[in-house]
């Protein structure tokens, strides 16, 4: 091979580039499709507060899972699960996401955003706008809310 022929030079470049370009696609492919999972997740929980729905909950949330709250209360699965059962417990009169940031690492992603609603929870009325860290892994073929944790917004 002569290294001074500019055909041959410029083949190897072409060749290379679009062999790199088809890593890169490649790997965007797989990314953009879990923060379209992970997307579509956040907005079917709003979804199934305003339905007072805890089987989205049974289905989507680990079963360790946690979530530090606003007030400063940790809760687990079953404990979520248990309010939710009860319809006089609580009840989300509104609710909003926005701002709505999915980062994927491998079998892991990370979805902060904002949270605007309006709620009573064991008789308390709640109207607050809220920032979000879910946290989401791959178990199997689904993925699950494994933590989750709310700060009062500014």
């Amino acid at each position: 091979m002569n290294s001074k022929n500019p055909v041959l030079r410029i083949s190897v470049f072409v060749i290379a580039l679009f062999a790199g370009l088809s890593v890169t696609l490649g790997q965007a492919g797989p990314t953009a499709d879990v923060v379209t999972i992970i997307s579509n997740l956040e907005n079917d929980a709003v979804k199934a507060d305003l339905a007072d729905n805890p089987d989205f909950y049974q289905k989507v949330l680990s079963e360790d899972w946690t979530r530090g709250d606003s007030d400063g209360t940790y809760f687990t699965k079953a404990v979520l699960l248990n309010l939710m059962a009860d319809t006089k417990s609580i009840k989300t009169n509104s609710e909003q996401i926005s701002e709505l940031k999915v980062r994927v690492y491998g079998d892991t992603a990370v979805a902060t955003y904002k949270d605007t609603y309006d709620l009573v929870i064991k008789g308390e009325h709640r109207a607050h706008s809220i920032i979000v860290t879910d946290t989401f892994v791959k178990m199997g073929s689904e993925w699950k809310q494994v933590a989750s944790h709310g700060s009062e917004s500014k």
